[in-house]
């Protein structure tokens, strides 16, 4: 099957080696990904080496380290013939390594741009306008509810008012600010 690498000098089928490796490696993980291998066992692929706690990758990782060979392997092979000087085209090799590394960490970036976060939080309803449900007694005397919209889906919650009036069901009303996680609004 790979008869053809024989006939090669020991640089050019390392190149081989190292490009069949390293995409037969990464066809077994992008199958594994998508149909949740990651999941499965206590075989992790990743070597948490504590270095970057703020950003979603490690810089050093099987992925990366995977991909890095990839591009290594198969620049390798592709410009063998085309350049003359061995030690020009490890570099050339190299920097498409690298290269693929940065192209990996830029498609995860895009990726997670396109993430959203719809956790509930009370704070992110100041401002908000909400439509009274049970009539909210005047100068903080007591609690009445509102209904309010928050990142698509709908609330219904205590809310307490500061004016001079009830505001009575059915009635526009905006969130000033929290207090003791009740809401506190003003008649629009």
């Amino acid at each position: 099957m790979f008869e053809f690498l024989q006939h090669l000098d020991s640089l050019h089928q390392g190149f081989w080696y190292i490009a069949l490796g390293a995409s037969l490696f990464f066809l077994f993980q992008t199958v594994l990904t998508f149909i949740g291998g990651h999941h499965g066992g206590d075989f992790s692929t990743d070597f948490d080496g504590n270095l970057h706690h703020d950003t979603p990758f490690q810089l050093f990782s099987l992925r990366n380290l995977v991909n890095f060979l990839l591009g290594f392997g198969w620049g390798g092979v592709a410009f063998y013939n085309s350049i003359e000087s061995k030690t020009f085209l490890i570099i050339i090799s190299i920097l498409i390594g690298i290269g693929f590394v940065v192209l990996f960490f830029f498609l995860i970036l895009q990726i997670l741009k396109l993430t959203e976060d719809n956790t509930f939080k009370v704070e992110n309803l100041i401002g908000k306008v909400g439509e009274v449900y049970l009539t909210i007694p005047a100068k903080m005397g007591g609690k009445g509810k509102i209904q309010i919209s928050l990142n698509g889906t709908n609330h219904e919650l205590q809310a307490m008012t500061e004016a001079e009036e009830n505001i009575p069901s059915s009635d526009s009303v905006r969130v000033i600010y929290i207090y003791d996680e009740t809401l506190v609004v003003a008649k629009i």
